[in-house]
């Protein structure tokens, strides 16, 4: 034994090596209780009286039903890697247009989005007369602009976006002309919509590192979005919970960056006629070059395929991916190509 300038106690290797038996051992301190873990049998759900509410003994975690499924063959070639989402899912906050409509995609969750909001009109000094987090309704009270005659009041509407974990925010306004003037389909005055849209857009982009997060928000209006691959035994297709006319904009702009060159496209009958040219890099040196060599080429690159936009409910398209001419593809390639487009969507 001997005793460092430190005045350390310094015990030999050995002695320690010896006694460790006493901690890790059967009978020590710490026990090694995996086969009993194992082999411990599962008990029985308790049981409450009828007039017991047993609320209380639901997972605090349950697990969710999985949504998307991808085939497996006994003997398949390894496809290349797709991204999980689109490049366009980098920007914070982008304003988009449909016709008369404008709206702003934030890449960030619902219950996240919605503080901000509430954020913004604190910060404006503009008083909320009522909201509702199930519907994503915030309502400010009337007030008056600078240089505009008539009081005007907002309605903030936060909807889940098209890609899980994001968002979208509508405005709506109305000019003050009866106490109980009901809220408007179209906004009185589309500028000062556009105007304030813009403004909170720019706080939200500015903000969202800071942000909080609802958690009333986020469990009424959820983070999953509103396109899914659904998979069947003969067929993989994508669910868009979107109107027709909104779903067909999507898409004209998500096809090209999932690299599909539009041929020739059919609204009435909601086809695209399509050649699948691959992911373009626009850099050198790709992302897929450490893997498969900078000068390979897609293995579907230059196929033809026909996109199918089925209507099954006001909001809820059906995307079908057929061959040239309405021939049939295989699933694992209708998964590989609708993958890659679901992730460009929004």
């Amino acid at each position: 034994m001997k005793i460092s300038k430190f005045g350390v106690l310094l015990v030999p290797s050995l002695a320690l090596l010896q006694g460790c038996s006493w901690i890790y051992g059967e009978d020590g301190l710490f026990p090694d209780n995996t086969d009993r873990y194992q082999e411990a049998p599962e008990l029985a759900v308790i049981s409450v009286p009828a007039d017991v509410d047993n609320v209380a003994l639901d997972p605090t975690y349950p697990i969710p039903d999985v949504q998307q499924s991808f085939l497996l063959e006994s003997e398949f070639d390894v496809p290349r890697p797709t991204p999980l989402t689109g490049s366009n899912q980098y920007d914070t906050v982008r304003i988009q247009r449909l016709g008369d409509e404008s709206w702003a995609l934030v890449a960030v969750a619902p219950g996240q989005l919605w503080p901000q909001v509430r954020g913004f009109l604190t910060t404006s000094g503009i008083a909320v007369a009522a909201s509702d987090a199930e519907s994503g309704l915030i309502d400010s009270q009337f007030v008056t602009l600078q240089d505009r005659p008539l009081p005007t009041r907002f309605r903030f509407r936060v909807d889940t976006g098209v890609q899980r974990n994001t968002s979208e925010l509508h405005v709506l306004q109305q000019n003050q002309s009866g106490d109980d003037a009901p809220w408007p389909a179209a906004s009185d005055d589309v500028e000062l919509e556009q105007e304030m849209l813009r403004n909170i857009a720019q706080f939200i982009a500015n903000s969202a590192e800071a942000a909080p997060v609802s958690m009333m928000a986020d469990r009424a209006m959820g983070d999953q979005g509103r396109v899914a691959l659904e998979d069947s035994e003969t067929q993989t297709r994508l669910i868009l919970l979107l109107p027709f006319n909104r779903a067909w904009a999507s898409l004209n702009k998500a096809l090209p960056e999932a690299g599909f060159a539009i041929d020739d496209k059919n609204r009435s009958e909601g086809l695209f006629y399509l050649t699948f040219i691959g992911p373009q890099e626009e850099d050198e040196g790709g992302w897929f070059d450490w893997m498969w060599g900078g000068e390979d080429a897609h293995p579907l690159a230059n196929r033809q395929y026909l996109l199918k936009v089925a209507s099954v409910e006001e909001s809820r398209m059906i995307i079908s991916l057929m061959g040239e001419g309405g021939g049939s593809v295989e699933r694992r390639d209708q998964q590989a190509l609708l993958t890659l487009l679901k992730g460009t969507i929004n």
